[in-house]
């Protein structure tokens, strides 16, 4: 079948890069909550509830940013899109800088929400950016995309712990600032090709996916590996300052070997791909991801918080790839940068485990921090095992190698 010249323009290279970049900047804006918490005070003050709420807040605008993203990369065009987004993340950090401690936490609710808003619209112009390398190889975009995130969330997390016992917190929010105010300025001297529309499902589309078995499953397993990834990512800090004792700035490079754990997974899966079972790589994933949990909820010593940590960012790291090449492979309409289909709600709702761990820290303990993403690894587990057995009996593909 012949390429469309939007496609060839999408497949060049310089494009491709360009478009990938971006993730770097959502990594930065993602990473950035659980990177500030300490710096904000939150491991003296021990007010869990509002950590929950400021975490409730980013997921509020990542949701209302979806359409929002849509209509205006439809009228507007990818450029547009992304010098908006990059100037928001920019005015957000200023707004932050204002609202910190002791300000009151509400207005740094309402700064969250803008770090989240335009989060959703630097994700979404992205992936409209990339969707026609994402057509041909779903699995290896996923993964160059999240190697690029997970930088950006690395650099966030160093930074903060680098300039934490050297500059007030309202300098380093102004100094991130000047971040995405470049990428601002980058991406409005490059213009994108716009990728052929998405359709947008209907919800009754939606309610289909999930009436279907294999459907249902895979939704499960996306909302509890979100989940599971962003209640370590955003509470692990804390959870070793209060269980352990460490600095709040110790507390940030074991977070920064989290990230780390993630972008060379993610790098090394990528090199295994072609090499292995993808179920056999997917099961192997789950189970360093529990063991990781059950190291880091029991051991009470550094060496022990190190293994646990790199077992679980290692493990985390080649789920969500696999698990969007096997949806994508019984379902192609789905596509990660649209709010399309059971399986965006899946990825939406996830990113409330965060929230949620406000109200069960303070009732059961921090070890609950990983508690739920233990308990949250092993229904994980339970469907990669399931969908396997699946794929079995209906003849589906989900434990194939890639085709060359």
């Amino acid at each position: 079948m012949e390429t469309s010249p939007a496609e060839r323009a999408g497949l060049d290279a310089a494009v491709a890069r360009r478009a990938l970049s971006v993730f770097f900047l959502s990594g930065l804006l993602m990473a950035f909550l659980g990177a500030i918490l300490p710096a904000w005070g939150y491991h003296i003050r021990g007010e869990f509830v509002t950590v929950g709420h400021y975490f409730l807040s980013l997921n509020i605008g990542l949701l209302a940013s979806m359409k929002a993203c849509q209509q205006w990369v439809a009228r507007k065009g990818i450029s547009f899109v992304l010098v908006l987004g990059s100037g928001l993340a920019g005015g957000s950090f200023l707004w932050l800088a204002l609202a910190s401690p002791p300000a009151h936490w509400g207005w740094r609710m309402a700064g969250l929400a803008l770090v989240g808003f335009s989060t959703g619209l630097l994700n979404g112009s992205a992936f409209h950016a990339i969707s026609s390398i994402y057509r041909h190889d779903r699995a290896s975009t996923v993964n160059l995309a999240g190697a690029f995130h997970g930088l950006g969330c690395l650099v966030m997390t160093l930074l903060v712990a680098g300039t934490f016992y050297v500059y007030t917190v309202p300098s380093i929010l102004f100094l991130v600032a000047l971040i995405p105010g470049f990428y601002a300025g980058y991406c409005a001297r490059f213009s994108f090709p716009i990728a052929p529309a998405q359709p947008e499902l209907k919800w009754q589309q939606a309610l289909e996916d999930l009436k279907t078995p294999v459907g249902a499953l895979f939704g499960i397993l996306l909302f509890f590996q979100f989940g599971n990834e962003w209640s370590v990512a955003g509470w692990l800090p804390l959870f070793l300052i209060q269980r352990m004792g460490v600095s709040p700035a110790s507390s940030l490079t074991f977070l920064a070997l989290y990230w780390l754990a993630l972008l060379v997974g993610r790098t090394a899966a990528q090199a295994l791909l072609p090499h292995l079972r993808h179920s056999r790589l997917l099961l192997a994933s789950v189970m360093a991801a529990l063991l990781g949990c059950l190291i880091l909820m029991f051991t009470d010593n550094r060496f022990g918080a190190g293994a646990g940590i790199l077992l679980l960012g290692g493990g985390f790291a080649a789920i969500y790839p696999l698990v969007v090449e096997k949806i994508g492979d019984r379902f192609p309409y789905y596509h990660p940068g649209f709010f399309n289909g059971i399986f965006s709600f899946a990825i939406t709702g996830g990113l409330m485990a965060p929230w949620t761990l406000g109200y069960i820290v303070p009732a059961l303990g921090i070890r609950a921090v990983m508690g739920l993403p233990l308990a949250g690894t092993f229904v994980v587990f339970v469907l990669v095992i399931l969908l396997s057995v699946e794929a079995r009996l209906t003849g589906g593909d989900v434990g194939r190698r890639p085709s060359s």
